[in-house]
């Protein structure tokens, strides 16, 4: 890790699909120890920078750095063990078990002869726990409802135990009490056990409340970012998302909530 500067980060990023550039020119720093979520409207490049800070994506320019080097320049498992990531569609291979697909989440810590381990053993139970999928573990990922595989998903994720964590999306599917339950997990993941976690989230009363720091996007570019309660007014909302609001402290948190404005209703 070079001194002074975050864990992960990423400088003069051009990101593209084929040759439909997505991000252009950008510069990103992740704070250490922090639950970053990246917010803003859909297309805008939110999960293209995700999946490049994942190295899933390769820049077209620019270069996204883990720990002082290049991440494309460090072996994929090497990668792992420090980062991992919750990709916004994730694919189970048919009729695997609850059990063995987080028990993935622990590939990156085996070697040729190394064997389950005690470690390995924990580290699932705990995943299972703390997504509130210990009764689902013999049951197939197949027979399960959305919101079920992704706290499944999540808890393979929690089993890599790496310190850093990348979450695309990880509320979609879930009803709301279960994403309250997903963000107050990662919020805990950064508080108790130090861990750094950059999410992308829709909704943004929600990355106001739980967001250590937040980056708002629009068009590839990152318009704002900052701590949510010095960032977050209604120019910035209609700035970046084209919706008129009023921004008012939250009554549970203190933190910026942004209720829309009322729709005017036309007199006959």
């Amino acid at each position: 890790m070079t001194e002074g500067r975050p864990r992960l980060s990423g400088s003069e990023l051009r990101l593209a699909y084929d040759d439909r550039v997505v991000v252009e020119n950008l510069d990103v720093a992740i704070p250490d120890g922090s639950f970053t979520v990246v917010v803003g409207p859909n297309a805008c490049g939110k999960s293209t920078l995700l999946r490049a800070l994942a190295r899933m994506l390769k820049p077209k320019h620019g270069a996204v750095v883990l720990d002082g080097a290049d991440i494309r320049s460090q072996p994929a498992k090497d990668v792992a063990r420090r980062l991992g990531l919750l990709p916004q569609s994730p694919t189970a291979p048919d009729a695997i078990t609850v059990a063995d697909l987080v028990a993935r989440g622990r590939y990156p810590h085996q070697k040729l002869l190394r064997q389950w381990s005690p470690d390995d053993e924990r580290a699932v139970s705990e995943a299972l726990t703390a997504t509130g999928t210990v009764e689902l573990a013999e049951r197939s990922v197949d027979e399960l409802s959305g919101g079920q595989r992704q706290r499944v998903w999540l808890a393979m994720v929690l089993a890599q135990e790496t310190p850093l964590l990348l979450l695309d999306e990880p509320t979609t599917f879930l009803d709301v009490a279960h994403q309250i339950e997903v963000l107050d997990l990662c919020a805990d993941l950064r508080e108790r056990h130090g861990r750094t976690l950059v999410a992308v989230l829709h909704d943004l009363n929600h990355a106001c409340r739980y967001a250590t720091h937040l980056i708002a996007m629009r068009e590839g570019a990152i318009v704002a970012e900052g701590a949510p309660g010095e960032i977050v007014d209604a120019q910035l909302v209609e700035q970046v998302f084209g919706l008129a609001c009023r921004v008012i402290p939250d009554p549970e948190t203190g933190t910026p909530l942004v209720v829309p404005a009322a729709r005017r209703v036309r007199v006959p």
